[in-house]
């Protein structure tokens, strides 16, 4: 077979393998997203407990980065502590190295029938937790394809003389190794398809063990630069979790490169085969990595914050963000309409940072955190005004049904951020003002619901700027089913308060008023969030102009 063919067929297989775990991934985020986040912030045991969790959560998303992602918003929005997160995140590495496990196993005899499954599934049922069902068996399937394609594309390597003299080469030097591996991990991002590459190439006898453990601890250092390349732009505290992650990946993978260099022990003690050897390798790093940095965690995570550290003054890092309302293109309607969707892009981001931190406000109502928070509803109401006078001096042009129809859409959702952030500064923070003025304190239970229903908030709020930029259909009806939830959970929190009451509680006494104020207005936060689904529903004959039943007496 011509050379560039070969090359062909593994770079098929490859690009398969990587389509086919985020295929898993997205089918389980899709099906069982709010519950997945929800354990994770609940996980209780300590930092035992958090790993044990975050082991979970790697073996159902198939990805250790997409739950150290997961963490470090959850740690940015004061729901989780660093220590937390990076134990959580740990145990999600070897959750991660479990799925290489059973993936490598020979299931190639179900490859047919998880096709066939999956697709019907998929393809036939109108529920759309089956249709992601049928998305994650799909995906286990392609990923068993992708394997065995590229166990087949790497039998002429052998034969040739180019791929013999490389791995030569690396298993002289094994610095070299690790490194390419670890760029290539990184570029991948998914160091489960990395990780199986590798065993599938030495299960073909194309990778000798000389060089597979060097880049089986490359594969290892590339995971943790996934995460801290995807968190680059939050805030501090949520980028101590990766970093802290990547510290302890990173001294054990070269302390374990350079004993493997100096003493080049058997792996014989693994399995019978190279690909059993390294894939179990794989599984023993992660396993040793979280028993031996479990202790060190507290000491890592006060590390992290020296080397990140917050910043002092709020005033010292003024921002110069250029509006993205571009007036040159005012008269031309599609570009003009595209710049106010940028910045209202902006406006939604600039609410959920001024959203975040009111969790810690209501707890611990400083005076400083207070001023904060009213500062960005001034910012946020500024950005509203300048949307609103912008859209205004579009549709002075001549625009067709479609652009005014996006037109009032823009302008409907500006409306509805600008009333988000009013509900944050007119109605929950008056209330931590009198909660610190009384020196007042909510009960335990009772903090326990603020704090799942603000964190449900946070994640709706996410997603609805996502549906803001991509319009997916799915996303929006993910996001018009959680203003059902969340009428679910007030109702839900409202009758624990009501029961507490009943009890004499003395603190849900106190701030009975204070709690019922404080579940409506997050509600009402929620709600204001998914009107951005409206229209993409409306569109697509999903949604109900009136939620009246009709009145059969009209006409008689």
């Amino acid at each position: 077979m011509h050379p560039l063919l070969v090359l062909l067929n593994l770079a098929a297989a490859v690009m398969l393998l990587l389509w086919a775990v985020r295929m898993v991934r997205t089918g389980m985020e899709r099906a069982f997203g709010a519950a997945l986040r929800d354990s994770l912030r609940r996980a209780g045991g300590g930092l035992a407990g958090m790993s044990a969790v975050g082991a979970a959560l790697g073996v159902l998303l198939q990805s250790a980065t997409a739950v150290g992602v997961l963490a470090a918003g959850f740690v940015a929005g004061g729901m989780l502590p660093v220590a937390a997160g990076l134990a959580a995140l740990l145990g999600a590495d070897l959750g991660s190295a479990l799925v290489v496990r059973v993936l490598a196993l020979d299931l190639s005899a179900l490859i047919p029938g998880l096709l066939l499954v999956g697709a019907l599934l998929f393809l036939k049922s109108e529920r759309r937790r089956i249709r992601q069902y049928g998305r994650i068996v799909m995906g286990i399937g392609f990923i068993l394809l992708s394997l065995s394609m590229i166990g087949q594309a790497t039998e002429p390597l052998r034969a040739g003389e180019t791929l013999p003299a490389v791995i030569r080469y690396l298993q002289g030097d094994p610095i070299t190794a690790f490194v390419a591996v670890a760029a290539l991990t990184w570029a991948m991002h998914s160091s489960v398809a990395m990780v199986l590459l590798l065993a599938m190439l030495a299960q073909g006898g194309v990778l000798p063990m000389a060089a597979a453990v060097p880049m089986l601890l490359g594969a290892n250092f590339g995971a943790g630069l996934i995460a801290v390349w995807l968190t680059r732009g939050m805030a501090a505290p949520a980028r101590r979790v990766p970093l802290g992650n990547l510290i302890l990946r990173g001294a054990l993978a070269v302390l374990v490169l350079v004993a493997w260099w100096a003493l080049r022990p058997d792996l014989g003690w693994l399995g019978a085969r190279p690909d059993v050897q390294l894939v179990h390798a794989h599984l023993l790093f992660n396993a040793a990595l979280l028993v031996l940095a479990l202790p060190l965690i507290p000491a890592l995570a006060r590390m992290c914050a020296a080397l990140l550290p917050e910043p002092t003054d709020p005033q010292a890092v003024q921002t110069t963000r250029q509006s993205a309302l571009d007036r040159s293109v005012i008269d031309r309607p599609k570009l003009a309409l595209a710049s106010a969707k940028r910045e209202l892009l902006a406006m939604g981001e600039a609410v959920s940072e001024m959203f975040a931190p009111v969790g810690d406000t209501l707890s611990d109502p400083t005076p400083e955190r207070i001023a904060a928070l009213r500062a960005k509803g001034d910012e946020i109401s500024a950005l509203h005004n300048d949307i609103k006078l912008y859209l205004a001096e579009v549709n002075r042009n001549d625009l067709s049904p479609e652009d005014a129809q996006r037109s009032a859409e823009l302008t409907d959702f500006a409306i509805n951020l600008e009333l988000a952030s009013t509900a944050v500064a007119r109605s929950l923070l008056p209330l931590a003002e009198e909660k610190r003025r009384r020196d007042l304190r909510f009960s335990d239970a009772g903090w326990a619901d603020i704090r799942t229903l603000h964190a449900r908030v946070r994640a709706n709020m996410q997603l609805a700027l996502n549906v803001l930029i991509s319009g997916d259909v799915q996303s929006a009806r993910e996001l018009m089913r959680e203003k059902e939830r969340m009428r679910e959970l007030e109702r839900e929190s409202l009758d624990r308060h009501m029961r507490r009451l009943s009890e004499g509680n003395p603190d849900s006494v106190a701030t009975s008023q204070m709690h019922v104020q404080t579940v409506r207005a997050l509600k009402e936060i929620n709600s204001l969030l998914v009107t951005v689904t409206h229209p993409i529903l409306a569109e697509q004959g999903m949604i109900l102009e009136s939620r009246l039943a009709p009145d059969d007496t009209q006409g008689e």
